[in-house]
């Protein structure tokens, strides 16, 4: 027997270990991750069906309203007004709203994972030094390699889709927000300890402000995670602007694939312009 043929003899098994492991969860937690699943499809279906219940020109109003008391930009709100009329006039406003709900929950749920973790991180070191290679493993791995597990227990549908995005975007806030608490001064520390501040007074007064922008930093690029996700999670079942850039690649429709990518690049400027942290005054 050659060499090759010795090492696929004494290969490691790691493939079947996983599908054990995936079977024993499915065998035995299958109500928890259909509770879960069914929790966030009903959660992410209501708050699109409310959204779309608005006529689309006062939901753009209002986003533009947002967007100006975000930022007090008259140049900002005049373009998120131009791109979302523009995705209206494309026809592609219910996918938008689709993609609008999944992106901000994703965000919003990496957000209160990541920042929580990158904190206690921050106060510890060596904790740290063991999250590492798991946040490497979360941004290595391939996308569709996730797919495989999250199928397996959540099934089709926008929930595995929202899981996945999570799982991708998170590493981003964590990392930057053990960044920001790492980078505070230290005598800027040592002035609040000299005035008596307790360790929870540091954290709320002292470091997280100190962090903010640092924190802000991995918000804007958790959304933008979160929006590379959008064709992935239309793989597995998730609507919005993500299922025309698959019907287009699957007949090769140019016009379809063009005016939904469009559509992606305008709503990934709007929500990265309204995410930042106003620095200056009104323009």
């Amino acid at each position: 027997m050659d060499a090759a043929g010795e090492m696929l003899t004494t290969k490691i098994p790691v493939g079947r270990w996983g599908k054990l492991f995936f079977d024993y969860l499915t065998s035995n937690f299958a109500w928890f991750f259909d509770s879960l699943a069914s929790s966030i499809s009903s959660i992410l279906s209501s708050a699109t069906d409310a959204l779309m219940w608005l006529p689309p020109l006062v939901l753009i109003a209002l986003i533009v309203a947002l967007s100006y008391v975000l930022q007090r930009s008259w140049q900002l709100a005049l373009g998120t007004a131009l791109g979302l009329l523009f995705i209206l006039n494309q026809g592609l406003w219910s996918e938008t709203v689709e993609t609008l709900v999944l992106v901000v929950s994703a965000a919003a749920m990496s957000m209160l994972i990541g920042v929580p973790i990158g904190i206690w991180a921050a106060h510890h070191e060596r904790a740290y030094t063991w999250l590492q290679p798991i946040l490497d493993l979360m941004q290595t791995l391939p996308t569709f390699v996730y797919l495989i597990p999250v199928l397996i227990l959540f099934g089709l549908g926008v929930a595995p889709g929202v899981i996945v995005t999570v799982i991708f975007a998170s590493p981003a806030p964590i990392r930057l927000t053990y960044l920001g608490i790492k980078s505070v001064p230290v005598p800027m520390l040592e002035a609040g300890e000299a005035f008596g501040a307790t360790k929870r007074q540091l954290l709320w007064k002292v470091e997280l402000p100190a962090a903010l922008p640092t924190i802000m930093a991995g918000l804007t690029q958790c959304i933008m995670l979160c929006l590379s996700m959008v064709v992935i999670a239309a793989l597995i079942g998730a609507n919005g602007l993500g299922k025309p850039v698959v019907r287009a690649l699957n007949s090769v429709n140019i016009p379809l694939g063009l005016e939904a990518g469009l559509a992606i690049v305008v709503l990934a400027i709007i929500l990265d312009r309204m995410s930042r942290i106003r620095t200056g005054a009104t323009r």
